[in-house]
């Protein structure tokens, strides 16, 4: 795959290609596939191991231990545990507006912390090492999870051969220098089997697949934007208005998310509005969650007049929503310092 390929996952100072998607000139990265059976790995001790017959990690997105929007345990009709997700029905996507009014589709990944977990990404000198899937050490439900990886690049020698290492533990026992970058890529964890099949640029949505404690794990990659952390480290955030069928309301455990965004009679089109396009210099798919009152669903059509309407509720939560596709589009649109 040649360095123009879309085909990436991390970006490590335009030269380094890891987990999802970019055309940075970025170095080509991990495998990536479909999911796999599970069946037992053939790998020796200490030897190289195959992906393709490596134990498949179950992933669920649903449980208590995860999920603040979707929880199995408020609606069992959510997919079960390690149950493949079909990302392009709802509730997981939404179909909103831009700044200017265009209109966006975005997929709902669920609430987010701004802390991004490590991702580690294998060279030998200056080059990829080819055909190493990157390795992460937690899923979804386990303390420290998050959508966006922090890319942390290992040196291994020059004999050093794919896949003799697939795990954070082992690259640690090795001896392996390992460098933080401040490069950010949303590669969101899932049960094999589970499709996205919309993607804001051309890079592929076939499910990729890493390391997770010498088992393969899947993930989804979007590369619409590249990202960097900020000056202390974290995801960065832009501001979305959003309003629900009923306005949050701490007395009412079925006001705000639980209620439903409101909707066009008939349609699936809400009245979201995001403050930037990924196109944008501000643009990040990690939105900082504020609503207006649901009476004014009518009157908004952008972001000046969502902005505009009365406040329903302020900083809700941060959701991991990357945006999709944009209609109608002119430019990057403004964010909240006016980019």
């Amino acid at each position: 795959m040649s360095a123009t390929s879309r085909k990436v996952c991390l970006v490590l100072s335009g030269a380094l290609a890891a987990c999802g998607t970019s055309n940075n000139g970025a170095v080509p990265t991990n495998d990536a596939g479909g999911p796999t059976a599970e069946a037992s790995s053939g790998a020796a001790d200490g030897g190289a191991k195959n992906p393709d017959t490596a134990l498949v990690v179950g992933v669920d997105r649903f449980s208590d231990a995860f999920a603040h929007l979707f929880k199995r345990s408020a609606n069992p009709s959510f997919p079960a545990a390690n149950a493949p997700i079909d990302c392009d029905q709802g509730p997981f996507i939404t179909h909103g507006l831009g700044p200017n009014g265009e209109k966006v589709s975005y997929y709902n990944f669920d609430v987010l912390p701004t802390t991004p977990a490590p991702i580690f990404v294998f060279f030998a000198g200056s080059t990829q090492v080819a055909g190493q899937l990157n390795v992460v050490d937690v899923i979804p439900g386990e303390p420290g999870y998050n959508d966006f990886w922090l890319v942390n690049k290992v040196t291994v020698p020059s004999d050093y051969v794919a896949n003799s290492v697939t795990s954070a533990a082992e690259i640690i026992a090795a001896g392996f220098p390992v460098a933080p970058t401040n490069m950010l890529v949303n590669c969101p964890v899932v049960p094999a089997g589970s499709t996205a099949k919309l993607r804001y640029t051309s890079e592929p949505s076939a499910l990729q697949r890493g390391w997770y404690r010498d088992k393969v794990v899947n993930y989804f990659s979007f590369d619409e934007h590249v990202l960097t952390t900020t000056s202390a480290g974290a995801v960065p955030t832009a501001p979305i208005l959003v309003t629900f069928n009923i306005d949050p309301d701490p007395n009412n455990a079925k006001s705000g998310p639980p209620s439903g965004f409101v909707t066009e009679t008939g349609t699936m089109q809400t009245h979201n509005v995001i403050s930037v396009l990924p196109q944008g210099p501000a643009y990040t798919p990690l939105w900082a969650v504020s609503a207006y009152k649901t009476a004014s669903f009518p009157a908004v059509s952008n972001w000046m007049t969502a902005f505009q309407a009365p406040v329903a509720g302020s900083n809700l939560a941060n959701v991991n929503c990357p945006v999709v596709s944009v209609a109608g589009s002119a430019d990057g649109g403004v964010d909240a310092a006016g980019d």
